[in-house]
């Protein structure tokens, strides 16, 4: 499937829930109420493993699971051993906070995940639970991440959206806690997902700020990426290991996006910036056969024209956007 500029269908982030244990200020802040989904509003595992395999023959290779937190959904193993036995599905991975992985990561392992990106904003303890806006303890991130790694989880990823002024003292100490882990970082500018977050552009540190800060102790060199990859790719000289930053503020890469989300309530979303989102479930739960469900889709991808952050400077007018705990990072 080919969408109007050209680019195929490979990736689908599937968010399970839209809950979290969590409520960062830049995706769920907890000054705000939020009503959540009910349980009978969320697709079932099989119906989500339905959705892949008809999506597998229009080119989807790749899953990512997210949420909200996907390990508050229960028995998350299940999905991904349903998710492993689709033929043709070339990879699985998880996006998590890390707070319950270490508990959860062997299960998940044996039923087929691959690969694991645990987010980490601070190696601050204070700061970490006024970021998460509960009294959480570090450590369990850190143990969840250390788990993944001595399970054998390749490769093991630590996301860190870095935002001026509250995080951006912290990009070497964390660039160095990867390093001694072998664990591949991405940073990431901190967007305007959503609508709750207050985002204004004083918040973003650049990525070229970022790799000037980081050019300062650590040598690198820059790694040609593909074209539907997120990441600018570089690695260290003195290690070979890698990082990379996602730059979708000001550097946007709207022309190799291959991925379409899936909300946990059963929406299609084909940009994370989207406003609306096509509804599967009612076709899922009302009848409608594989190839008809698998013909709308198809219509939705070839469609598509999204290039929200190539235009966000330009919009005159932005209207509400979905936010990020629905539609998964």
């Amino acid at each position: 499937m080919v969408d109007r500029l050209g680019r195929e269908l490979r990736d689908l982030r599937v968010s399970v829930t839209d809950r979290c244990n969590f409520r960062c200020f830049f995706c769920m802040p907890p000054d705000r109420e939020i009503e959540f989904l009910q349980r009978k509003d969320l697709l079932s595992y099989e119906e989500i493993a339905r959705l892949v395999s008809l999506l597998v023959p229009k080119g989807l290779r790749k899953v990512r699971i997210t949420g909200g937190e996907p390990l508050m959904r229960v028995h998350l193993e299940n999905l991904v051993g349903m998710l492993s036995g689709v033929e043709g599905l070339r990879d699985i991975a998880l996006t998590t906070n890390g707070y319950n992985l270490a508990e959860k990561a062997k299960v998940l392992k044996d039923s087929g995940l691959k690969r694991i990106t645990i987010s980490l904003l601070t190696l601050k303890k204070d700061k970490f639970s006024k970021i998460a806006g509960r009294q959480v303890d570090l450590d369990k991130v850190i143990e969840g991440i250390d788990t993944a790694l001595k399970l054998g989880f390749s490769p093991v990823k630590v996301n860190t959206v870095v935002v001026r002024g509250v995080n951006d003292d912290e990009i070497l100490d964390i660039a160095e806690f990867c390093r001694e882990r072998g664990i591949v970082l991405r940073f990431i500018e901190y967007m305007d997902v959503g609508t709750l977050n207050g985002w204004s552009m004083d918040k973003v540190v650049t990525a070229d700020e970022i790799l000037s800060l980081v050019s300062k102790r650590y040598p690198f060199e820059e790694i040609e990426r593909e074209k539907s990859e997120t990441a600018m790719r570089f690695r260290y000289k003195d290690t070979g290991l890698e990082f990379g930053i996602i730059a979708s503020v000001t550097k946007p890469f709207c022309r190799g996006c291959t991925r379409l989300r899936l909300s946990a309530d059963g929406q299609l979303f084909t940009c994370l910036f989207s406003q609306r989102g096509f509804d599967v479930k009612s076709l899922l739960r009302g009848g409608a056969s594989d190839e008809e469900i698998a013909n709308r889709i198809e219509r939705l991808w070839t469609e598509r024209e999204d290039r929200y952050s190539e235009l966000r400077f330009s919009l005159r007018e932005k209207g509400p956007k979905v936010e990020m705990f629905r539609v998964g990072g």
